[in-house]
Formats: C-alpha cells, sequence, structure tokens
C-alpha cells in the first residue's frame, strides 16, 4: 500500500547530467531551480557568460545565479541575467565576483537551491514560482557587502530605484531564434534599502549614474551587515515588458522566503504523485524520480498573464504581443518519441495548451516548429511536428484548432522554412516524388530524413483518416511504406541511394557517414517504427531480423546516449521474443542510468532520455508514438499507480520484480489472462490494474503468438 504523505520530489537528484562539458555529456544538464513546465528556470553558474556549459560539476567556483531558458548547451540559452553577493568590494566583473564553494555545502533540490560562498562568506538560497523567484542572501559582518546584478552583453539596459529600493533593465543576450525587438524585462525588489548604488559599463562603474544603456551593463548594491543578516530580493521578468514584469512579480505575493519554498515543494509533489512507485531500492527511487523531474521541466511556458486575467505571450515568431499560449524549448526530433506520449498519457491538459501554443506558432511564422528555443532554430532533421500533433490527436488530447493544427503539419510535409532549411522537410520535392531524398542532390541526412518522413507520413495519415480526409490519408499511407526505399534488401541495412536509384559504393554500416543523422546505418536500420512488421519482411523475415537484433545488443552496437535507438530494444516483441526485450531493457537501465553527476550516457535532451527511463521503470513504452498502443518490457517496481486527469487509476503490479527477476512469466489484465506483448491506450484510460508474475528465467511461450503481437501499419 503506498503511503499518502509520500514526497517523490526529496528523491530528486537535479545534478544528475552535470558532470558535463564540451567533449563529454553525462547529461548536458544544469540544476534548474523552477516549478513544473515553468517560465524562468534559476541555476548557478560556474561557466563563463555566454557558455552553453553554464554550471560543471568538476568547477570550483561560482560566478553568479542566473535567470535561463537554455533547453541544451547545443542551442545555449536567451534572455539570461545574473545576480551575485560579494564582499570586500565592488567585484562585479565574472570572474573578480567568483567564489570558491564546495559541493558539501551545496543544496540543490527542484524548488530550493543553496550554497556556502567560501570567498564572500556568504550563503546563497534560491526558490522559485512560475515566472519569479525569491532570492536570500546571508551575510557576514561587513561594512563592504555587496549584491550583483549582471544583464549580460549584447545589448542591455539597466536602471536603480534608490528611494524604492528596486532594480529594473532588460537584456537582449541570445543565441538566435529571435525577433529584432527581443528582450527580457526584469524587475528586483530589495527589502533592505542601499548603502550604495552604482550602475556599471563594461569593465567600469559610472559614479553619478543610476541607469545606464549599453553593450553589456550592470548594477552594485552596497550594504552594511552583521553577521548572520539575511537579505530577501524579489525577482521576475516578462517577454512583453516591464509593467507585465511587476504584474509577474505578483506570484510572490506577501509570501516569506520559507513560504514560497514549501509551495515550490507541494507544486513538485501534486505533479509528481501522479506516477508512484513502490518495491524497489532507494537508489531505483531516486534514479526514477530524479528522471520524472527532467520529463516536466520542457517545453516551457512562454505566455504570461496580463492585468485583465488574460493568456498572452511575446511571439518569438514575429514580435508581437498576443493572445494565447506558447511553449518553447523543445526539439521534437528528440521528445516526440517519448517525452510528449509521457504527457499525453499523463498531463493531458498540459499538452492541450502545448497544442493551442503550436497552433499560435502556425499563424504567427508559417510553420510549426521543429526546434524552438524561443522561435524557429536550424537543427536536427525530420517533420517529427506531425508526430506531436498526431500523438496528442489521436490519444484524446484535442484542440479546437485541430483543422488549423492538421493544415499546418501538411503544409509543413510539403514545404521547407525559407531560412531554418530544419524546418519543414528539406527535400520534400524528391522524396514526393521519387519515394526518398537521394544521396547525390547536396542534402545530407538523406536516408534519415527519408525514414523520419515516412514514419510522420503515416502518423498524418492517421490524422487524415479521423477526420475523415479521405484522399488525404490514401495519399499518406501510401508514402509511409517509403522506408522501403533506403533499406537496402539485400544487405538489410539502411543505405544511401542516388537519384538513378543505384545504391552507394563503397557501403559500410556500422560507420558515421553523411546520409545518417549522429549515428550510423546500423542504428537507423531498425527505424519504421511505423510498420515493424514489414520491415522485418523487407530485411529477409524473422530469422534474419532476430539475428540482426541479437548481433545489435550482444555485438555492443547499442547506443542510449542518441534518440535513434532509444526504441530497439522493444523490437524483440514484434518477432514474438518479448523476453529479450525484456532482457535488454532492464540492462539499459542498470546500465545507463545513475544518481550520480556523471549518471546519463548522452544528452538528457530536454526531457527525451529521462522520459525513456520513466516509462522503461514503470513497463512499456511508445515505440510508434500516433499509434495507441505501448510495448510492454520489464517492469523495474514490484507496483506503480498512475493517477490520470480523468479520475482514474491505473495499476501494474510485480511481485517480486528484482534485478534477478526480470522476467514475465504471465500476466493479467483486470484479472483476465493476458497474452498480449502491449497494452492499449485505452485500457490504461479506462483504469483497472495489469498484473504481472516474474521470474529469474524467460517464459518463451508469453505472448509470443502471431496474435500477441504488437500492431503494425503492414498487419
Amino acid at each position: 500500500m503506498l503511503s499518502t504523505s509520500f514526497s517523490p520530489v526529496d528523491y530528486v537528484n537535479p545534478l544528475v547530467g552535470t558532470q558535463s562539458k564540451f567533449t563529454l555529456s553525462t547529461g548536458n544538464t544544469y540544476p534548474a531551480v523552477a516549478l513544473p513546465w515553468g517560465m524562468n528556470f534559476w541555476t548557478p553558474q560556474t561557466g563563463d557568460m555566454g557558455n552553453g556549459w553554464a554550471y560543471c560539476y568538476t568547477d570550483d567556483k561560482i560566478k553568479g545565479f542566473k535567470q535561463t531558458h537554455q533547453p541544451s548547451p547545443w542551442i545555449n540559452d536567451y534572455g539570461q541575467f545574473a545576480l551575485m553577493p560579494v564582499t570586500g568590494g565592488k567585484k562585479f566583473l565574472q570572474n573578480e565576483r567568483g567564489s570558491w564553494f564546495s559541493h558539501k555545502a551545496e543544496t540543490a533540490r527542484p524548488y530550493y537551491y543553496s550554497v556556502y560562498l567560501a570567498d564572500h562568506d556568504v550563503k546563497t538560497e534560491i526558490t522559485p514560482t512560475e515566472r519569479s523567484a525569491y532570492f536570500r542572501f546571508t551575510f557576514p559582518e561587513s561594512e563592504e557587502s555587496y549584491i550583483v546584478v549582471d544583464a549580460f552583453d549584447n545589448g542591455s539596459f539597466v536602471q536603480i530605484d534608490e528611494e524604492n529600493g528596486t532594480v529594473t533593465g532588460y537584456t537582449t543576450k541570445n543565441s538566435g531564434g529571435v525577433p529584432d525587438n527581443f528582450r527580457n524585462y526584469f524587475v528586483m525588489k530589495f527589502d533592505k534599502p542601499f548603502a550604495s548604488a552604482e550602475v556599471w559599463s563594461g569593465d567600469k562603474i559610472i559614479k553619478g549614474k543610476r541607469e545606464v544603456e549599453d553593450n553589456h551593463v550592470g548594477a552594485v548594491l552596497g550594504f552594511k551587515t552583521y553577521k548572520g543578516e539575511k537579505i530577501g530580493v524579489k525577482v521576475s521578468s516578462s517577454f512583453i515588458s516591464e509593467e507585465q514584469a511587476w504584474l509577474n512579480l505578483e506570484e510572490l505575493g506577501s509570501r516569506n522566503f520559507n513560504e514560497v519554498k514549501e509551495s515550490a515543494r507541494n507544486a513538485w509533489n501534486d505533479v509528481m504523485n501522479r506516477v508512484r512507485v513502490e518495491g524497489g531500492t532507494d537508489e531505483q527511487l531516486r534514479t526514477f524520480y530524479s528522471c520524472l523531474y527532467r520529463s516536466l521541466l520542457f517545453p516551457r511556458k512562454f505566455y504570461e498573464v496580463d492585468k485583465y486575467g488574460n493568456i498572452v505571450h511575446y511571439s518569438p515568431y514575429n514580435g508581437e504581443v498576443r493572445r494565447g499560449y506558447m511553449h518553447t524549448d523543445t526539439g521534437f526530433w528528440d521528445t516526440f518519441r517519448a517525452l510528449f506520449p509521457f504527457l499525453n498519457l499523463m498531463y493531458p491538459s498540459v499538452n492541450k495548451e502545448i497544442q493551442e501554443g503550436l497552433a499560435n506558432s502556425y499563424e504567427e511564422s508559417g510553420f510549426l516548429p521543429e526546434w524552438a528555443s524561443p522561435g524557429h532554430r536550424h537543427c536536427m532533421v525530420g517533420n517529427n511536428s506531425a508526430s506531436v500533433v498526431a500523438d496528442a490527436y489521436l490519444k484524446g488530447c484535442q484542440t479546437e484548432k485541430i483543422d488549423l493544427l492538421y493544415e499546418a503539419v501538411l503544409h509543413g510535409a510539403n514545404h521547407v522554412h525559407p531560412q531554418v532549411p530544419s524546418t519543414g522537410r528539406l527535400g520534400y520535392e524528391y522524396y514526393n516524388q521519387k519515394g526518398y531524398v537521394p544521396y547525390n542532390v547536396g542534402i545530407n541526412e538523406n536516408v534519415a530524413r527519408t525514414l523520419e518522413y515516412a514514419y510522420d507520413d503515416f502518423v498524418l495519415a492517421q490524422v487524415a483518416k479521423k477526420l475523415g480526409k479521405t484522399d488525404d490519408y490514401k495519399a499518406l499511407i501510401k508514402r509511409a511504406e517509403n522506408y522501403r526505399n533506403v533499406i537496402d534488401p539485400e544487405t538489410g541495412y539502411a543505405r544511401g541511394r542516388h537519384a538513378d536509384g543505384t545504391w552507394i559504393e563503397p557501403f559500410d554500416p556500422f560507420a558515421s557517414t553523411s546520409f545518417i543523422c549522429e549515428g550510423t546505418p546500423y542504428h537507423y536500420t531498425w527505424y519504421a517504427p511505423q510498420d515493424i512488421a514489414g520491415l522485418i519482411r523487407h530485411m529477409g523475415g524473422k530469422e534474419r531480423f532476430i539475428n540482426r537484433l541479437d548481433n545489435f545488443f550482444e555485438g555492443n552496437y547499442y547506443w542510449h546516449g542518441n534518440e535513434p535507438g532509444h526504441h530497439i530494444a522493444y523490437l524483440f516483441a514484434y518477432a514474438g521474443e518479448p523476453w529479450k526485450t525484456q532482457k535488454w531493457v532492464h540492462d539499459i537501465i542498470n546500465r545507463e542510468y545513475f544518481t550520480t553527476p556523471d549518471g546519463l550516457s548522452g544528452n538528457d535532451d530536454a526531457g527525451q532520455m529521462s522520459s525513456w527511463l520513466v516509462f522503461s521503470m514503470v513497463g512499456f513504452y511508445p515505440v510508434c508514438p500516433g499509434m495507441p498502443y505501448y510495448v510492454i518490457g520489464s517492469p523495474s517496481f514490484e507496483e506503480s499507480v498512475i493517477t490520470l486527469e480523468n479520475g482514474k487509476k491505473f495499476t501494474i503490479e510485480a511481485p517480486g520484480a528484482s534485478d534477478k527477476n526480470i522476467y514475465i512469466q504471465s500476466a493479467t489484465l483486470n484479472g483476465q489472462p493476458y497474452d498480449k506483448s502491449y497494452i492499449l491506450h485505452t485500457d490504461i484510460m479506462n483504469g483497472g490494474k495489469l498484473s504481472f508474475v516474474m521470474g529469474d528465467s524467460p517464459n518463451k511461450e508469453w505472448a509470443s503468438s502471431a496474435g500477441s503481437l504488437p500492431p503494425s501499419m503492414g498487419l
């Protein structure tokens, strides 16, 4: 029986994945102090201004506490600014103000961060709301205590109001994907009068001024403090205006620091308690809930609430302030695979807002984003906004704007953005005419694009069918077979193909190549999630398929650190050997996920790596988003209880599940024998109980018959 007082957020370690650097990713994360899907995050900053690796666990100096919107170090940040307490002089430049710190004096929680800054003898604490934060600095006795505000470079402004104890300003710092009028307006309210107040620009303090606008500006606020004195700073920001930033600051209200902290803790527990697990080790609980935390950060809210209570947003596409929702900071090439299906299952009301925001993105830019941060960014391949829209619609997360969204995804399938070629479909003309993007037409990653476009066409076809658009459905479902055009039936591998239809030579399926995106032909060979049954036939039949899969895992070709392989361990189920799925999923969980700073095997990629783990530890995974089922793996916990938004609960029971008992012996669904290697979305949404009998050796008969296999397009 699960405890009613269980606090999952206390199992979270936000430092997982932070022992990363440019040359080696163990997650490429930072300790985000935030609320679920919050507009503004905060993080300690150990890297230099503008460095995508803002916090690295192996660094020993903190240079500031930064408001951040960064989804990935490769995409970098925008709208950032920082605060930093110092003592003993007006040290405002980042390398001068930096202080040594120890992880022994650091506490990182999703809702709270604190650290002792040894060089300044100051303790810093932060706790968030969705758009604001409360800082509390504990100073020593000093005549020279200061709080530095850094608005960062590339154009900034700061203004001090000594009478009211406030600092306001804006930063324009960004890494692309913004209109020319982009600004993040910040406001700060201090609870102690300034003993001194000065602004700075570049490397000089500007005497006698209380405001400055230049390339890189900030402020230095001075205080005379007694030992243990606490100075509070309430901070907020807006992408719309300074007036809106003050409205956003009202999220904090009149609450004190501890009240805001407890509210933030409760907000995390409310969201995380929707997935309750029991019957695992403490380490498993920490792994699970640390990954659940990272599954609930992105895409972030990019909307605000005006003084009339209207939902409004600054458009990162056309620079206008518009009504309606907007979310951003996600790359669909990564997150369509597990994170968005997780939202559709567990938090459909959140994804409904995201879907409405996507419709707004289309109206404001003419395209749905593929990588948004905050606007269109040139990154990755595919047209997987189609999957994000389709999976939501087909699983009941529906918006009144579905007709507009359908228009948008159909437009993206037949056009490419004129300035951002990763948005829409680069090479769509070749794909539509020949059924693949040729190797020799100047478009890299052409095989990866073809395979992903074919999957995207499949999910679009399902939407067209449900909307009654028969002609569209027929055309799209035919194009969904195009994956066969780049899987060489002779070798059984994904392979580049010239415009005249000939296969490229020489060919090495195990080597990185320009026609594959971030991997090898061996990795992408398995990418036809819409039609695994057809892929098995095309590769030469079940025996060859299984032998190839066995070699893939036993030969250590599997690469969990990148997304194209995330579904592959589940493919044994399609060939009637689900016990191998159970084996390898369990192996991946134990080998690739830890609760240490180097605990991930690759980029978390805005929650995709983490959401794979959440699904897989519960016991199933969405191999083909857009098809309403999940392939069963190997549950890690003796009991998992999912509380759905419709008020129903779905329980997965696996008594005796352990590192030894990883194999399913038999199963029942709501008390009836169950012999399928997948579970329908509707079965979960209706509530009920899926029960497994677990053992330490495989039952090769369970769910192995033809009628037990997961659905495929070709069946």
